[in-house]
């Protein structure tokens, strides 16, 4: 299912159930959970869940930003079977290239490594050449496209590798917009939210869940994550609830 269309699909579900989804930016967060939109209009909170995703950080390659998602993709599991048997190139951009190399052949007897940016090992260039995956050293310079289709991967040299698809490990950022920042939760090095198994953050009141946390998360393992976030969200709500009660009964 495309994308978008699955996007849309989980919006007219949440609004049949009487969700309200605004269509805004939010700017700015205070530590009282009030969130100020683009434009000017401010909501208040009694708890916040951030799924802001994540970033990819794509290498300054000629065409690659307009073939990502299409060509140009990131996931042996996620488009591995739609180019299988197909000739392959894995674009080397940091540790874990020569891995996401290996996985690629399971799909292809036709993969080819270009280093790139990538300094292979000794060990990687043995195994990768073990499983006749050839390897290419230059740098990328452009993916030529012809047709609206993937026709080869060029280097700075002048050479043309025909492929009909290139995978990357992309390093993956969280959102660096100061709002996670500004909230105070722990971040990792890649600026992902630290999160218990129920995507509780550092910060009280505040959960996430998605790659907004989990750098492998799939939609179907972000919609897992966002039901546990869910549950314990409402679980903390009606707690507090209940002590409110309480306390009004005692006064």
């Amino acid at each position: 299912m495309p994308p978008a269309d699955l996007l849309a699909a989980g919006r007219a579900e949440a609004e049949s159930y009487g969700a309200d989804l605004i269509d805004a930016r939010v700017v700015e967060i205070t530590n009282t959970f009030v969130l100020r939109l683009a434009g000017g209009r401010t909501l208040a909170a009694r708890r916040l869940l951030l799924a802001t995703g994540a970033v990819d950080e794509l290498p300054d390659i000629a065409g690659a930003r307009e073939r990502w998602g299409r060509d140009f993709l990131h996931c042996p599991y996620c488009h591995g079977w739609e180019v299988r048997d197909q000739p392959i190139g894995v674009l080397g951009a940091g540790p874990g290239s020569a891995d996401h190399a290996q996985l690629l052949r399971q799909w292809s007897d036709d993969i080819i490594f270009f280093t790139h940016s990538y300094a292979l090992t000794d060990d990687e260039r043995a195994s990768l050449e073990a499983r006749e995956i050839r390897v290419v050293d230059g740098l990328v310079s452009r993916l030529s496209v012809v047709d609206d289709r993937l026709e080869a991967v060029v280097l700075a040299d002048g050479r043309a590798v025909p492929r009909a698809a290139v995978f990357i490990r992309p390093p993956l950022h969280g959102h660096r917009d100061g709002m996670i920042d500004s909230l105070g939760c722990d971040v990792d090095e890649a600026g992902l939210v630290r999160v218990d198994p129920v995507g509780r953050t550092s910060v009280r009141g505040v959960w996430a869940a998605g790659n907004a946390a989990n750098p492998r998360a799939q939609v179907i393992t972000a919609a897992g994550e966002g039901s546990a976030a869910a549950i314990a969200i409402n679980t903390d709500l009606v707690e507090e609830d209940v002590r409110h009660a309480v306390g009004g009964l005692a006064s």
